[in-house]
């Protein structure tokens, strides 16, 4: 039972160190590392529930219409802070090195950003809200504390991104980001505490990622 129990927060910092080496190291380019990510934040999973023989595994992928309006509500919010936040704060620091490095280390560039927009916009952003919300939330939540489960998840969605933003941002960015990333996760676990699934906090996620893409297209245009 021990052994159960501690099986999704171990394989969940098990998958985030493997994406930390991929991102940070390896640094292949973004369709191998998207490969990578998939059986990372899918496989496991789906091979924890076969191996426990969990049953109500996956209940978090049940369809509920309840709140979406306000997703849609907050998303497009959250929308308008990012966007906002870039605006208000471009001539502070400086975002020059975000396309250089994504060029770099993942063969992003102009002409095929649009593509990897789409992709992160709809697929990578479901993907985490699977694997972060779904996961190592509320599949967490069953078996430890409702305190742990907000905090493990937020922290490991948040501290993920750090190898990812290597080389992007000074440190006061890096830092100011994972803040958010670490807030952001809290609140896309009580939207899915409520509602009992990860579609709320897929759509207000989804937003998110239209707003960083936007202003990636920006970046690379200037």
């Amino acid at each position: 039972m021990l052994a159960k129990k501690t099986a999704i927060p171990l394989l969940v910092v098990l998958a985030c160190a493997v994406m930390g080496i991929v991102d940070a190291v390896i640094q292949p380019g973004y369709v191998a590392k998207s490969a990578v990510k998939i059986v990372m934040f899918l496989l496991i999973p789906i091979i924890y529930a076969v191996l426990s023989k969990e049953r109500t595994a996956f209940k978090f992928l049940r369809a509920d219409k309840k709140g979406f309006l306000l997703a849609f509500a907050l998303g497009f919010i959250v929308y308008g802070v990012v966007l906002g936040a870039y605006f208000a704060f471009r001539n502070v620091f400086d975002f020059s090195a975000l396309t250089a490095s994504l060029t770099e280390t993942t063969g992003v560039n102009k002409s095929n950003f649009i593509f990897v927009a789409i992709y992160i916009s709809f697929v990578n952003s479901l993907l985490e809200e699977f694997f972060f919300r779904g996961f190592a939330f509320l599949t967490i939540k069953d078996v430890f504390s409702r305190r742990f489960a907000y905090i493990f998840s937020s922290a490991a969605f948040a501290l993920y991104h750090i190898a990812m933003m290597i080389g992007w941002f000074g440190v006061p960015v890096v830092l100011l980001s994972l803040l958010g990333l670490f807030v952001g996760g809290m609140i896309f676990n009580y939207f899915d505490e409520k509602s009992g699934n990860i579609y709320l906090s897929w759509l207000v996620h989804m937003f998110a990622n239209f707003a960083t893409n936007t202003i990636g297209f920006i970046l690379f245009d200037a």
